[in-house]
């Protein structure tokens, strides 16, 4: 871990340097849950006094490859403790850290033996629909519908009467995100469920979903709050944003989809009838840990979950104790005890009491098979100091 006294140069990195002296447990990603993890209370003691919200890409690019220069320049040495992402981690990037990191590929001797990966869902989360129609304050768009409107019509911009079914020649100005973002991927396996010869693959970059339909009209932008800001000031664009960029219960500004807004009940609607993995198979599938769902049945259509990706192993023991500290708060079961009213002040959704007993039961005790440094499979080897 980080342990080395760090000489500031400007009063931003005197207070990292400083918060870090006591607070060994550093991890960043996704910006769509940095302000939440940034609230006080919410990161527990032992702790990094800042989560960095650099995107889930670069997230789960640190915690990876031990690689804090993709969170920050300002804690060099320091080890990369765990991720948030909204952007599920691929079979590919499973497989690399595997070859790299664990056995058998890497034998239980070496320094570069840092153990299994840990992935589960820390909240659940929205994709709203931002709109700036002239004349519309009530917009209800069809899954079907919202694929059009996103599409080329042979290199042009779809009009807003080809998507209503009229004569309206308004263009359709699509504001979208050219950064790797897991709202991207959220969003775009939505698209690819319900409209697959247009949007052919998920992605958590927007243009390689929907290739070759970038328009000189449309508008690229790096941030959900910029998508929520560029619809706002831009007469017939629609965009697509995380829920702390908008108002979700606001029809003016945010689009019904099939019927609902992204609102709290009607997210936990759709994930309602999801049950985290029962058997013990399934349990040690890190994959199994963070389902998607497409389109759900009922409830709001574009969700997902944002998700932690810790080690399982850890050499230093304070950070060990200090993550089971946190995590135990996080999903505990006591509305008052855990961080569930933070998580509702960002707009984001708390886990079912299922899912939060089956993290606790899973990930915390030392006796179970994917609990934090469990002895039959950690014995040594884990993160580096």
């Amino acid at each position: 871990m980080f342990k080395h006294t760090l000489i500031a140069s400007t009063l931003v990195v005197a207070a990292l340097a400083s918060a870090q002296s006591m607070a060994n447990v550093v991890g960043g990603g996704t910006g769509l849950t940095g302000s939440l993890y940034n609230t006080p209370g919410v990161l527990t003691p032992g702790f990094g006094y800042y989560f960095f919200g650099v995107g889930s890409a670069a997230g789960k690019t640190a915690v990876l490859t031990n690689n804090i220069g993709s969170l920050t320049n300002t804690l060099p040495g320091a080890t990369v403790d765990y991720a948030g992402s909204d952007s599920v981690l691929s079979d590919s990037e499973i497989s690399n850290y595997q070859a790299a990191h664990q056995s058998p590929g890497v034998p239980t001797t070496s320094y570069d033996n840092w153990g299994p990966l840990l992935q589960f869902p820390s909240v659940a989360t929205s994709v709203a629909i931002p709109y700036n129609k002239a004349g519309i304050t009530n917009l209800n768009l069809t899954s079907e519908q919202l694929c059009l409107a996103l599409s080329s019509n042979n290199g042009t911009a779809r009009t807003w009467g080809e998507v209503f079914g009229n004569s309206d020649m308004t263009p359709v100005r699509v504001v979208y995100l050219y950064t790797s973002s897991g709202t991207s991927e959220i969003f775009t396996r939505h698209l690819n469920n319900i409209c697959p010869s247009v949007f052919t693959s998920v992605s958590s970059i927007f243009a390689n979903a929907h290739p070759g339909a970038e328009l000189a009209s449309w508008i690229s932008v790096r941030s959900s709050a910029e998508v929520a800001s560029t619809v706002a000031s831009t007469a017939g664009a629609i965009g697509y944003a995380g829920p702390d960029s908008v108002d979700a219960t606001n029809n003016a500004v945010v689009a019904r989809i099939n019927g609902l807004l992204p609102t709290v009940e009607n997210v936990q609607t759709a994930l309602m009838n999801i049950a985290p993995p029962a058997t013990a198979a399934d349990r040690a599938d890190l994959r199994k840990w963070v389902p998607v769902a497409p389109n759900p049945a009922q409830g709001y259509s574009i969700v997902g979950y944002i998700n932690f990706i810790f080690g399982q192993c850890y050499k230093d023991t304070a950070d060990l104790n200090s993550i089971r500290i946190f995590l135990s708060r996080h999903y505990n079961a006591t509305f008052a005890s855990s961080n569930d009213q933070a998580i509702l002040n960002r707009k984001l959704i708390p886990l079912t009491a299922t899912w939060k007993t089956a993290i606790r039961n899973t990930f915390i005790p030392v006796t179970s098979a994917q609990g934090l440094n469990n002895p039959s499979v950690c014995n040594g080897i884990g993160r580096p100091l």
